[in-house]
């Protein structure tokens, strides 16, 4: 065990390297907020209020983005404040409480995507047995699984970091909480700590990622055996938005925790993890409209249903 005075609180070192462009980058960040409460936040609306939009793959594109208001807005408001404060302080319980519901949500979020890539596998390999298998309990079932599987793995990480002791260096290289930076400050060795979160992190997310992946080979394969063009075309479209999606969120996440050179560059990461909280949540109410008609044409009806009342 270090000797050295216990902390109370950590320092968010943020991006120390951008002076001079801290209210630009504000003003960036909070529009970009803003539309990404309001672009998710829409997509929740037009489900719940249009019966045609009440299906298994509408009804977990709800979940995805409460999920994605939620997994922005633990970060967010933080880094913000590192913007226009010269000293970003956080304090321990705060600095935990948001390391908590940050891993949470984005576990659950990676449950969430893998759930709605079986549903696109059942609704293009198996279009018969899809209503009858997606029944409105099990979606629910399913749903509520992957946020009971995601807490529970993410809680049971944070009972054994509410333990630690924490006397070492209390800045923390990044502009939220970060578990990896803040345990450097740990008192005791945290092997064990960080083995468990490796081994969380790989079933997570090359599990999931293995799940998605076979499901697509299936969808792949049952779309290559469409006879016409047509066929191939109209088929695809139905999952394209969420493999788009998953090819996003994936392939940034991969890129920050399971490349070889993660600890040289961490500078790197804070930039990919900036996009990853920042740009993958406003991008999703953009890809899951912009190629579907369904989400498009309700949206037109709740912009010419006022109109017509008025008319009236």
């Amino acid at each position: 065990m270090r000797n050295g005075t216990v902390i109370t609180e950590f320092i968010l070192l943020g991006f120390p390297v951008i002076q001079g462009l801290q209210t630009p980058l504000f003003i960036a960040i909070f529009l970009t907020y803003i539309l990404t409460l309001a672009g998710n936040g829409l997509i929740i609306a037009l489900v719940w209020a249009e019966p045609r939009l009440q299906i298994p793959m509408y009804f977990f594109l709800c979940n995805l983005s409460f999920l994605e208001i939620w997994y922005t807005t633990t970060v967010i408001p933080k880094l913000l404040e590192t913007f226009v404060v010269a000293r970003t302080v956080i304090c321990m319980s705060c600095c935990r409480l948001q390391a908590f519901f940050h891993f949470f949500v984005g576990t659950t979020e990676f449950l969430i995507l893998t759930i709605m890539s079986f549903d696109r596998y059942l609704a293009i390999c198996k279009p018969l047995r899809h209503p009858t298998i997606m029944t409105s309990k099990l979606c629910l079932q399913l749903a509520l699984s992957s946020w009971v599987v995601g807490f529970t793995i993410v809680f049971c990480q944070t009972m054994l970091l509410i333990q630690l002791p924490f006397c070492g260096n209390n800045v923390i290289n990044h502009f939220y909480c970060d578990v990896g930076p803040s345990l450097k400050a740990a008192c005791i060795d945290t092997s064990i700590l960080e083995l468990l979160g490796v081994i969380a992190t790989v079933l997570v997310i090359p599990g999931s990622l293995l799940f998605n992946m076979i499901s697509y080979i299936y969808i792949l394969s049952a779309i290559l055996r469409i006879p016409s063009a047509t066929g191939h075309q109209k088929t695809f479209s139905t999952c394209a938005s969420h493999l788009t999606v998953v090819s996003l969120l994936y392939g940034a996440v991969l890129f920050m925790y399971l490349r070889p050179t993660a600890h040289s560059s961490f500078k790197i990461n804070k930039v990919v993890s900036v996009l990853n909280t920042i740009l993958t949540p406003l991008l999703n109410p953009f890809i899951y409209t912009i190629r579907n008609k369904e989400v498009k044409g309700a949206l037109r009806k709740a912009m010419t249903c006022p109109k017509t009342g008025h008319a009236k």
